[in-house]
């Protein structure tokens, strides 16, 4: 739902335009968003919103954490349920993977990762981002090794495996290849997370 809070002197809030990217984005892909048609949607000039942002790699960068910002509530919520570390896990994937092809949080994704070799800037706050997932992932690992769920192993390096999988299968999802979708991408990361989590 597009947030309509709004600024002193009548200008939209940072939070309502990066929320009408992402609404864009899930609507048309990036392909047909402009700082114009962006700027229509929420009453004001392309060029004002490059004031604040600086460009338009910057607004995507921002959209994605504000996203990512909004998961990571999420996670935290997940890790602090009282269920078993096998359903956290299961959970954990769900969270992880895209909604479907037209999810703006891995289009945008995807977008960066094509763009950072060319601007180094990106990959700083992107190594962030990925950060929190796999801690927070090693985290539900070691906890289920110390609750007997799991078998001892070495919980950092299988989270970083499942997340470099789930990666992949988040990719192939959103660019609507032949055969991926959300539910086959899930079949295949729980596969993935029985082989490479030992249950005790």
């Amino acid at each position: 739902m597009t947030v309509r809070a709004r600024e002193r002197g009548g200008r939209p809030s940072r939070e309502r335009i990066l929320d009408e990217v992402m609404t864009a984005v899930a609507e048309h892909g990036l392909a047909e968003l402009t700082m114009a048609s962006l700027g229509r949607r929420l009453g004001m000039s392309g060029g004002h919103i490059l004031y604040y942002f600086g460009s338009k790699d910057r607004i995507f960068l921002e959209a994605l954490r504000w996203s990512e910002g909004r998961l990571a509530d999420e996670r935290r919520a997940l890790l602090a349920r009282r269920v078993t570390a096998d359903r956290k896990l299961d959970q954990f994937l769900g969270l992880y993977l895209p909604l479907g092809p037209r999810d703006p949080r891995w289009t945008l994704w995807i977008e960066l990762w094509a763009r950072t070799p060319a601007d180094e800037a990106l990959r700083e706050p992107q190594d962030e981002l990925d950060a929190g997932w796999q801690d927070d992932l090693a985290a539900l690992l070691e906890r289920g090794v110390r609750q007997g769920r799991f078998a001892p192993h070495d919980t950092a390096a299988a989270a970083a495996q499942l997340l470099a999988l789930l990666d992949g299968l988040s990719t192939r999802v959103v660019l609507g290849l032949r055969g991926a979708d959300r539910e086959s991408a899930l079949g295949h990361a729980r596969d993935a997370a029985r082989s490479l989590v030992p249950r005790a």
